[in-house]
């Protein structure tokens, strides 16, 4: 396959699981906001941060009201990286690799483009904003599932699921950094039910809280939830099951092209680490430093594999 067509495929799925993660932080802060009485601001400021959008974001606000936080996720013309942007760079990918996919995976991009524009076309209400998320995850399962149940499992198939679960495992990452690091008020509300109250919350963001329920009946806890959405290689959203797929779908590019891979090597590298990891063992050393170093890690892998496989050829 072409390093352009590769690329093409491997960032059609990048940037739909990008989209796809924009609105589940925008849900997230939502629901935090629910739970707070004050500082509704800070919700919203630290998505912006986990983002990495703030900058961008305070160049041209004075606040971080949540319509306007929303409203520049979502559509805003002044963040290229909004969630409208990212739909159409998708379009835009699937288009240029027409004669690599399926005419059904085709379709169900397009439709997803037609479906989030005409969503978009104006602010969204904060009464509108759950159909809103409900919308835009709903389409994006559909593509997965055109690709899914219509795709050959060839090298085109391989380079799509390997930018879906990089891009899913960097977005986890960052859903977590955001609960940890930057909304937790202090180290005093650690164990408390505010605490609770947002670790629950991650959990139904990530369309987590039926599956944990299922394996941890009774009280959710922090210790619990962290090795759910880390290490527990059941659900397909943990960082665990991301590198599963990720060393599995290199291994067959590898196969494919029979040259060494450098890129599984490193994947394989950081699958291998979770086996030694605990949540407790993660969290006594601090999640915000594991997530920073694992978002390093994961970006490089991204950068080993547009080179190996080169992707601007």
């Amino acid at each position: 396959m072409l390093g352009k067509t590769a690329s093409g495929i491997f960032w059609l799925f990048r940037y739909l699981e990008r989209a796809e993660n924009i609105a589940r932080l925008i849900e997230t802060g939502h629901r935090f906001t629910l739970t707070r009485n004050s500082g509704r601001q800070d919700e919203w400021r630290s998505i912006l941060a986990a983002l990495g959008m703030d900058a961008a974001y305070r160049a041209t606000h004075q606040d971080y009201n949540a319509a306007q936080v929303v409203d520049y996720l979502l559509r805003d013309k002044r963040n290229p990286g909004n969630l409208r942007n990212l739909i159409d760079s998708a379009r835009q990918n699937a288009r240029t690799t027409r004669t690599a996919i399926t005419r059904e995976l085709w379709e169900a991009v397009n439709e997803c483009w037609i479906c989030v524009n005409d969503g978009l076309k104006r602010q969204v209400r904060e009464a509108e904003l759950p159909a809103t998320i409900d919308l835009i995850e709903r389409q994006t399962a559909m593509v997965r599932g055109a690709l899914e149940n219509t795709m050959l499992r060839n090298d085109g198939y391989n380079f799509s699921r390997v930018g879906n679960f990089i891009e899913r495992a960097d977005s986890m990452a960052r859903l977590l950094d955001v609960k940890y690091y930057v909304l937790l008020p202090s180290v005093s509300f650690v164990g408390s039910s505010l605490d609770n109250i947002q670790w629950e919350t991650i959990l139904r963001s990530t369309s987590a809280y039926s599956a944990y329920r299922w394996l941890y009946p009774g009280r959710a806890s922090a210790l619990g939830i962290a090795e759910f959405l880390i290490l527990d290689r059941r659900f397909p959203r943990s960082l665990a099951f991301c590198y599963g797929k990720l060393t599995d779908n290199l291994r067959h590019l590898a196969m494919s092209y029979g040259v060494p891979s450098q890129s599984l090597a490193e994947a394989e590298r950081i699958y291998a680490g979770f086996a030694s990891l605990t949540a407790a063992s993660i969290l006594e050393d601090g999640l915000h430093e594991f997530l920073i170093e694992f978002l390093a890690q994961n970006r490089n892998l991204a950068q080993l594999v547009e080179q190996e496989y080169r992707f601007n050829s």
